[in-house]
């Protein structure tokens, strides 16, 4: 094995996608994540990768995921409990498992109760993060379904409500994903803060500044640090920005996920009295997150041939849309990425040499070979 220490940190590599998933998937496996859930949570972690989002890829695996196992905050081996089944609508105890596979699974369960009962939601508590909100959503879309996944932080608590002295919030992230018939399909991801959380720290990894907007410190003003975040120094800012500029749409989001994933399920909180002492700076960690699961299936209500022709002239449309600007042509949320994903599934997952480094050195550690790279 090759240690960390002897790999350059120049320039990216690019790793074959069905040996990356292969290797993240030995890596669950070794920390006791049961063969077939390793691969699904090895396909969840590394879709941040394949579609370009790596802030939300393996660049989590040592900073958040693992970590998880080591000091216990997530059982490999949790089997998810069910607390009530209504038919249409079920609710579990995650039971700490990693959220990586069990968002996944919960999607898939929606999806089986949408198609017999034309809708379908699995609410969970106790749940740990899960990684890209989209492709959990995106799950529905094969079966000609809309899936919806909503996640709020558990007791993690780094934006502020506008006017409010403490953090009482964490990025509330939220994903849609539908059907557009030939096209790629529309996977909208979203935090309802201005930024997720990986992107400040993928800014400070990288020894980068970040833009005005994203980070405010205890009086308001900008802060283009990002290390300030993990500091308690900086407060993660709304979708919108201020008030004047919308701030209550990106706060009233984050509720909505707060009520969706937290309250119905009976999840951690993170507005809660406990934050009200102390200084009032960021704190709490992401435990007992609340996960909230849809699927809907149109066919059922409407014929699936009537829902295929309106969704291929829906985003048909926006396609075809004539460019205000040449060479600038008209896209939705998820062409991008599903563009990106083919692209790299055939050419090659690119990574950053310091990342191929820290995966190297998880290799040497858990004995799992680490594929063949490029430059």
């Amino acid at each position: 094995m090759t240690s960390a220490s002897t790999v350059a940190v120049t320039g990216d590599v690019s790793v074959a996608y069905p040996d990356l998933i292969t290797f993240t998937t030995g890596v669950f496996e070794h920390h006791g994540v049961p063969a077939a859930r390793a691969r699904t949570a090895a396909e969840a972690l590394c879709h941040g990768d394949l579609t370009g989002v790596r802030s939300h890829g393996l660049a989590n695996l040592t900073r958040l995921y693992l970590p998880l196992f080591a000091e216990g905050r997530a059982d490999p081996v949790a089997e998810p409990r069910v607390l009530a089944d209504r038919g249409a609508s079920v609710l579990l105890d995650g039971g700490r498992a990693l959220g990586l596979w069990l968002a996944a699974e919960a999607v898939d369960l929606a999806v089986e109760r949408a198609g017999e009962h034309g809708v379908g939601l699995v609410s969970i508590r106790n749940a740990t993060h899960f990684g890209c909100a989209g492709f959990h959503a995106a799950r529905a879309v094969p079966h000609d379904m809309v899936g919806l996944l909503a996640g709020n932080c558990g007791r993690q608590r780094i934006a502020r409500p506008p006017g409010a002295r403490p953090a009482l919030l964490g990025t509330n992230p939220l994903s849609i994903a539908a059907p557009a018939g030939p096209h790629h399909p529309f996977v909208l991801d979203m935090s309802t803060t201005v930024v997720p959380t990986g992107r400040i720290r993928a800014a400070e990894r990288a020894g980068e500044t970040i833009p005005v907007g994203w980070l405010e410190d205890t009086d308001g003003r900008p802060v283009t640090d990002p290390g300030a975040l993990d500091r308690r120094e900086a407060y993660v800012q709304w979708l919108g920005g201020s008030p004047e500029t919308g701030a209550f749409k990106g706060y009233g989001l984050a509720l909505l996920v707060e009520v969706l994933a937290a309250a119905v399920a009976g999840a951690g909180l993170g507005p809660d009295p406990e934050a009200f002492g102390g200084d009032g700076g960021p704190t709490g960690r992401d435990d007992d997150i609340g996960v909230f699961a849809l699927a809907v299936a149109p066919g059922e209500l409407r014929g699936a041939d009537g829902f295929r022709q309106t969704v291929t002239a829906l985003f048909g449309a926006l396609l075809d849309s004539p460019a205000a600007r040449p060479g600038q042509a008209v896209r939705y949320p998820g062409w991008y990425e599903a563009e990106r994903a083919g692209e790299y599934q055939r050419d090659g997952v690119p990574l950053s040499a310091a990342l191929a480094a820290e995966l190297r050195a998880v290799a040497a550690q858990t004995g799992v070979a680490f594929p063949a790279v490029k430059r």
